[in-house]
Formats: C-alpha cells, structure tokens, sequence
C-alpha cells in the first residue's frame, strides 16, 4: 500500500516565511498528497491567497501550537502520516522521501536534520533527548555540523517544526496535548507514543529553520513557557522517586533565571502552571497504567548535573 502523507502547517502571521515554506512543500521529490494550512487567527492575510492546492482551516484565534496541530491532523483524514512544518522552515527536496522511507513497522515519527535557514551550517535540532530532571534536550544544537550526526538511528522523540508522524499513533495516544499550548508538546507526545511501545527514528533529511518566527508575538518569553511545560510533564508522567532530579533543576534554573534577568517570566510561567497540576497528577496513575514500556526504559538514566548538564537550550539557561 502505498503511503499517504499530508503537509499541516501552523500559521500565525507567518506572511514573511509562509510562501517559502510552500514552494519547498511543492518542490518535493516525493509529491505530499495534500497541504493543509491551519491559521491561528492571523491578521497579517498570511492564509489568503494560498493557492488551490492548499487546505486552510482557519482557527479564529491563536489557540497554540498544539490545538493548530490536532486539527490539521484532523483535516488529513484520507493520510497515513502527516509531516508537521512549521511556517519558517523550508524542507530539502528530498526531506519527504527520506523520511516517509524511515517511517518503518513500529515507528510512530520520524526526526529530520533541522539547520539554521541562514547558516545550513549551523544544527538546531536532530531529534530530542528527555532527562529525568525534566530537561528535553535537543540533539547538536548550537553546533557546527561536522557530520557527527547524519546517521540515521533512534531518538527519544521528534522536533514538530520538521517531522512526520504516522497518523494513526499521534490518534491513538491522543493527540497534542493542548492545555500545553506551545513548547514541548511534541516532547509529551513523543513520551506518551514511546509509553505506548512505538519506536522514533532520526533520518538526517534536512529541514533549514529560521527559528522564532512567531515566538515573540506570545504572552510570554520563550524561557517562561518551557518552564510551565516541563513542571506540567514532570508532574503528569514522572515517578516521585525522580523528584530529586527534577527539584535540582527547577532551583538551577530559578538562580539562572535570576541572574539573566528572566526571573519574572520564569516564576510567570510556573504560576501559569498551578491551576492544571491537580489534573495533570490526576492522569499519572492511568497513563502509567497503560504503558507498555516502563518509563525507566523511555526515559534513560542520562546526566542531570555537572559538565554535561545544563538547562533547556531554548530557555537561555
């Protein structure tokens, strides 16, 4: 059978990088049978005008990442896997059949080689790594692209600025969780797909990102939603017997964020957390009920303090 595969793009006022992340998705090599861009309330008339072969689903309003995400999932009801672009990434002609390739028995989503858009040169992201003080960290970022990483293997999850996920596991565990908004829901949703016994796959088809391409029209600094959304993780999934871990971290970042002057948003995004704790600890029995693999064996027992330790890139800390 042959795979179908659709294109979900988040928008929200993505008039300078919309139309190049387009022609990329129609310069494929591997043609995506169908585009589907879903627009978080853009006032900028980024979604107008698209083009016939472009299905927009238009929100009203931005309703995050993750809710603009589930519906263009929605939308590709005739698909097998969706690749999920974000606005300010162009995809390598071949980035679709590399990774539509890689998308094997077992795998839930596939990484690719994400690259700065100015400077290819540059990594940004080559698949994700969960730490047990709640960390995410993101393969190569920051780095020189030296060729360390363009062999393929296995990552703890994917990066959905540049990933294609096979439609029937993203369902299956549920989707995006939305009350995550934006950052790290593709982080929860790769540990809920790996709980489930699905496997992630890094293929280095290269994806050139420009990075914050809307970041900064958000509420709230970048560093402040990561530190919501990894106390929401961490209190959903992870064992108390980790709480040390996890305690460790939240201080260092609380003085780093200090320090850098971020201290206002760092605390803003953790009160922006307390009122979905009680639900988020509410769901930890039945999801680690139904895992099929033990969170120890999901979530390895990596480095959380010292040299090798540090806080979340995106953060600054």
């Amino acid at each position: 059978m042959t795979l179908r595969v659709a294109a979900v793009v988040p928008n929200w006022n993505g008039a300078r990088w919309l139309p190049g992340c387009l022609a990329a998705l129609r310069a494929q090599e591997r043609p995506f049978d169908a585009i589907v861009v879903v627009d978080n309330g853009s006032v900028d008339e980024s979604a107008d005008g698209l083009g016939a072969d472009v299905r927009v689903v238009r929100l009203g309003e931005n309703r995050g990442f993750a809710v603009a995400a589930n519906r263009g999932i929605d939308a590709a009801v005739d698909c097998d896997a969706v690749a999920l672009v974000n606005s300010d990434v162009v995809l390598a002609p071949d980035w679709l059949a590399r990774t539509a390739g890689a998308l094997g028995d077992g795998v839930a989503a596939v990484a690719s080689k994400m690259v700065a858009l100015d400077d290819p040169g540059l990594l940004d992201d080559t698949g994700d790594f969960l730490r047990r003080d709640g960390v995410c960290e993101q393969r190569g970022r920051g780095r020189r692209d030296d060729g360390r990483w363009d062999a393929p293997g296995e990552v703890f999850a994917a990066c959905a600025g540049a990933a294609l996920y096979r439609r029937a596991a993203v369902l299956g565990v549920g989707g995006f969780d939305e009350r995550l908004f934006s950052y790290l829901e593709d982080v929860d949703l790769g540990l809920r797909l790996r709980l489930a016994g699905w496997r992630v796959r890094y293929e280095p088809a290269v994806a050139r990102h420009a990075g914050g391409g809307s970041a900064h029209q958000l509420e709230r600094p970048v560093g402040g939603w990561v530190a919501r959304n990894t106390l929401l993780i961490v209190a959903k999934a992870f064992p108390a017997r980790w709480a040390g871990p996890v305690l460790y971290r939240q201080a260092a970042w609380l003085v780093a964020a200090a320090r850098g002057g971020a201290l206002r948003a760092h605390l803003s995004g953790l009160a922006s957390a307390l009122a979905l704790l009680p639900a988020m600890l509410r769901e930890r029995q039945a999801l680690r009920a139904g895992a099929v693999v033990p969170i120890e064996a999901v979530v390895d027992d990596r480095p959380w303090r010292g040299p090798r330790a540090g806080g979340h890139p995106r953060a600054g800390f």
